[in-house]
């Protein structure tokens, strides 16, 4: 059997098949392999890769401005000393190279004293500390194909709510967690045979636990993106199990190799670090991209993957999309979301993205600034023309220096071009939005109760 038959048969039986007569638990497992598809199909593509090696150099210049910082925050809730296991127990997949690590970096962090910087030298440190938390919410925005960012000021503050707050949750955690499996109930139990294999299991779990905690914070947290809790905790789930057989396979069979070694001499030591950030930023990547998945199980399927719109379709989704945001403000509807809009229109958000950026630009169309962004008219539905649409999604990402004005041209096209744009003139008129909401069927539009 050729590999293009098993791959015809494979596609068969995830999208050709119809869930509704199937039972439970082959639903649950076509979705397991239709998610696994898509997520292996964005990893063939190339970008997370590429997004974790940015991730990897942003990390060696932030790494100890961090936890330096942390450092400081931390010594005011007198859990400072958790620093040392905590990047023990990250870098545990390094093996013996983890010791020499860990305590070059903490030696770093000494020297670094907050109180006596200056205060040119501590807004480098701030700035080097957001430019990390930026690069990671730049990563998972483009998981979650998020193109709109977060303005200045709600960045800011958002970021440093995370400086100041994650460290102490995760450091106490680790600690309260460190004091269980070393307070002496805890020993004494695990002396007894019979308990402690339980007490090990216990403790490993205990620890597999806060790591999906501290990941699923951080896909809640970070995207510019309303993130479900269970879509947030799979894949944190996904992310710590593959981090640990990973960690268990690098501790294995490359850290404790000689090679590096007699290669790359006392430089071994970072090459095996790097190797090693690299390896978790992409396991991280991927549980977004699995978060992702599960959360929108509709675009598992490649149909849904981002495509080239023509001239035609821009307008044609520009008009929709303009008709479906004036009915909701006209008749006092459903709130239009990105999500509620690409299921009216049967499209993937991603090919709307365009579309709506350029209406947003433009200020025809404008949005709420929370994470769950709501679409609205950017101004009155009189004031809004049928022409000022079109030209708008027409000239969306046109570049300043390639327009039709600064290319040689010809009498013939231009009387050509201007005939076309003056009957598309006369057909509209001063037709506006608000006449063709007006003129939209009524059986079609369902008003909000009590609006």
């Amino acid at each position: 059997m050729s590999l293009a038959i098993i791959k015809e048969r494979l596609n068969t039986i995830l999208w050709g098949t119809d869930l509704a007569t199937l039972p439970g638990w082959q639903v649950w497992l076509i979705h397991v392999a239709r998610i696994t598809q898509a997520v292996i199909r964005d990893i063939a593509g190339g970008l997370p890769t590429l997004r974790a090696m940015g991730l990897v150099y942003t990390t060696l210049l932030s790494l100890v401005p961090l936890l330096a910082v942390s450092f400081s925050i931390l010594k005011g809730f007198g859990v400072h000393n958790q620093v040392e296991p905590m990047l023990l127990s990250l870098l545990e997949p390094l093996g013996e190279k983890s010791i020499e690590i860990t305590e070059k970096i903490i030696g770093f962090v000494d020297n670094v004293d907050v109180k006596v910087l200056g205060s040119l030298s501590l807004v480098f440190l701030i700035y080097t500390v957001i430019s990390l938390l930026t690069k990671i919410e730049q990563a998972l925005n483009h998981t979650w194909r998020i193109k709109q960012y977060r303005g200045l000021v709600q960045r800011i503050s958002e970021y440093i709510s995370i400086i100041m707050i994650g460290p102490v949750l995760i450091f106490t955690a680790v600690g309260i967690s460190a004091s269980i499996s070393n307070s002496a109930v805890a020993n004494t139990l695990a002396s007894m045979e019979s308990l402690g294999f339980l007490i090990t299991i216990a403790s490993k779990v205990t620890s597999f636990l806060l790591i999906v905690i501290a990941i699923s914070f951080i896909y809640i947290l970070v995207p510019n993106t309303k993130v479900r809790l269970k879509s947030a905790v799979t894949g944190a789930v996904v992310a710590a199990i593959l981090w640990r057989l990973t960690g268990w396979v690098f501790k294995s069979f490359i850290a404790g190799s000689t090679n590096y070694s007699a290669i790359y001499s006392s430089f071994a030591v970072l090459i095996v670090f790097m190797i090693w950030m690299y390896l978790s930023w992409l396991i991280l990547l991927i549980g977004a991209t699995v978060s992702y998945y599960h959360q929108h199980p509709e675009r598992t399927s490649s149909r849904h993957q981002v495509l080239r719109l023509s001239s035609r379709l821009r307008e044609q989704l520009g008009l929709l999309v303009m008709l479906h945001v004036g009915q909701s403000f006209h008749f006092n509807t459903e709130k239009l979301t990105e999500r509620t809009l690409a299921l009216k229109l049967d499209i993937a958000p991603e090919a709307l993205s365009l579309v709506v950026n350029a209406l947003l630009e433009e200020g025809l169309m404008s949005e709420s600034c929370d994470k769950q962004r709501v679409y609205m008219p950017g101004k009155s539905l009189e004031h809004i023309r049928i022409q000022d649409i079109l030209d708008t999604v027409r000239q969306a990402q046109e570049s300043p220096f390639l327009n039709p004005n600064n290319i040689a041209s010809e009498k013939t096209v231009d009387e050509l071009m201007h005939n076309i744009t003056q009957s598309v003139a006369n057909t509209l008129k001063d037709m506006t939005l608000l006449d063709m909401v007006e003129s939209s069927e009524p059986e079609t539009i369902q008003a909000v109760p009590g609006g």
